[in-house]
């Protein structure tokens, strides 16, 4: 439906580098965290939107190794 779209207000970053594979993102956020085949994350989608902010704060504040990140969309 036209004029039904959230507007995205965020955008996710992430060091897979620094992941360790707790999966604690997956736990507060599955819509837009996975884990891969070596336990590392996935962003399954980096847009954010308003609806969806704590779910992604949680998920970025739960990740002991500080491995993502949430930025404005505007960069």
């Amino acid at each position: 439906m036209p004029g039904n779209e959230e507007v995205v207000l965020l955008r996710i970053t992430v060091d897979v580098g620094r992941c360790q594979g707790y999966g604690n993102c997956v736990m507060a956020d599955a819509d837009h965290f996975d884990l891969d085949d070596d336990g590392l994350v996935v962003v399954l989608r980096d847009d954010v939107s308003a609806g969806e902010q704590a779910d992604a704060a949680e998920a970025a504040r739960s990740c002991p190794a500080e491995a993502i990140r949430l930025v404005d969309d505007d960069g």
